[in-house]
């Protein structure tokens, strides 16, 4: 699984008709809790080095710290306020990089004339008035203490929000085989992408997954024997399809992984048949090969949809490479359950999210020749979110849900119920979204709406206004 890891620029502030001494107090108080949060995935490179007390203090400042911050190749960046901070200071470094920015400050311990000493929550009005001034988007935690809860979460949600804004930036999408012939609902503008988000579609030929899959099946080294021993220690694989099957897969997974990478691709967009007939396999071998890859960290979508390969990288991003996401089919209603919905697609969703209470399995269907993952993914709260595109403009949908118990059907599926289904129908039915969507476990509708506000695009939810467009 793919670990995320958010190098974040971290410049302390204090305004200098302040007395030193209170700032420097309140920097020793708050930056070796700052230091302690989220240690796994955050890397700090701070200013103790180049500004007085390790806090941006006076116009001087600003080149130093832009300098070393760009050096440092920095994913975000953290302005905590000592006291009522320089606005100047903190907004001339934010204006030089287009990064999520975040704004906080602790509360004040008096009120009263004679003692007040810090201000910080006046500096902290200030200084956003500026950042807009300055057209800098940024986030910001509630006035709080940095002990607290409010902050612990506050910052959690920032480094979530800057895993997906990085993994975005200047971001490729491997474009894997041609768009299925029949799905114009999958049709999108790469130039649009490239001039608007910076993102880039490289097409991959299938005749380069053959001759990768092939010579890697040839070699038959250490890693892929060592992956078929793995891969077969979990699923069940003994369902009467081709023997060959399995070693297609794994070959297929590697040969994939092994190109997406040269490319320097985060995501891809599949035409899941195409897949499975450049590896001289009918049906099922794609899908297999793209949960492998979810599991691996590099996402992907089915029927070449560029939007929910994006959509799924984001998804993947918020949990920092912890959880894997899918991208399913809005497929069918729940025969008895008027506000559940099947999410569905014919094997495509990582094995890791697999209930475990029956052992997943491959299925082989002689009828149609297709051997497929067959299993009901976990219970528990799910995110579903897409990114689209109509007219010029760019939206993201965003909702949440929970699974429920329904029928047993085919391929990967579970069943979701939200408050009311009618209003996610006809959100989703007069909107400029397709019927595939990306999910992930967990409670994310903070976060994406903060994404949405970076990116500049529409947030959705079902309960938003309806669309203008129609």
């Amino acid at each position: 699984m793919y670990k995320d890891v958010v190098t974040i620029g971290l410049m302390p502030t204090r305004r200098p008709v302040f007395k030193f001494e209170t700032a420097k107090k309140e920097y020793d108080v708050i930056m070796p809790i700052i230091r302690s949060q989220m240690t796994k995935y955050v890397k700090f490179v701070d200013v103790d080095d180049i500004c007085e007390g390790g806090m941006g203090t006076i116009p001087s400042d600003i080149p130093k710290v832009v300098k070393k911050f760009k050096a440092a190749n920095v994913d975000a960046l953290f302005f905590p306020f000592c006291d009522f901070g320089c606005e100047e200071v903190v907004a001339s470094v934010a204006k030089q990089f287009k990064l999520p920015t975040l704004i906080w400050g602790t509360r004040d311990k008096v009120s009263t004339y004679e003692v007040r000493q810090k201000e910080t929550q006046c500096g902290l009005f200030a200084a956003t008035k500026v950042l807009m001034n300055y057209n800098v988007k940024y986030s910001y935690i509630w006035n709080c203490e940095a002990d607290s809860p409010d902050f612990v979460k506050g910052f959690e949600k920032f480094v979530r929000v800057a895993s997906v804004l990085k993994n975005l930036r200047n971001m490729n999408v491997a474009e894997i085989g041609d768009r299925p012939r029949d799905f114009y609902s999958v049709i999108h503008n790469q130039l649009a992408l490239i001039q608007n988000f910076d993102i880039t579609v490289k097409p991959i030929p299938l005749a380069a997954i053959t001759d990768r899959a092939n010579m890697i099946l040839e070699k038959k080294d250490k890693e892929l024997t060592d992956y078929y021993a793995e891969f077969t220690s979990r699923i069940d694989c003994n369902s009467g399809g081709p023997e060959s099957y399995v070693w297609k897969v794994c070959a297929g997974t590697l040969a994939i992984e092994q190109l997406m990478k040269e490319h320097n691709c985060r995501c891809a967009a599949f035409d899941c048949g195409g897949v499975s007939k450049a590896l001289n396999m009918e049906g099922g071998c794609g899908c297999a090969i793209e949960g492998e890859l979810a599991d691996r960290g590099l996402p992907t979508a089915c029927e070449t949809d560029v939007w929910g390969a994006i959509s799924a990288l984001i998804a993947s991003s918020l949990t920092l490479g912890e959880d894997s996401p899918f991208l399913a089919d809005w497929t069918y209603r729940h025969p008895t359950n008027d506000n559940a919905e099947l999410i569905w697609h014919g094997g495509p969703f990582a094995y890791s999210l697999a209930k475990k209470d029956s052992k997943p399995k491959l299925h082989y269907t002689a009828a149609n020749n297709r051997t497929e993952p067959w299993w009901e993914m976990k219970q528990g709260d799910l995110s579903l979110l897409r990114m689209d595109e109509h007219d010029g403009k760019y939206y993201m949908f965003c909702g949440e849900g929970k699974t429920t118990e329904g029928p047993e059907t085919t391929g990967t599926w579970v069943w979701m119920e939200v408050d009311d289904w009618k209003k996610w129908e006809e959100k989703l039915m007069l909107t400029p979204y397709i019927h595939h969507v990306a999910g992930v476990y967990g409670h994310y509708y903070d976060e994406l709406r903060e994404i949405a506000k970076y990116l500049g695009v529409i947030f959705e939810t079902p309960d938003s206004p309806g669309y203008k467009g129609l």
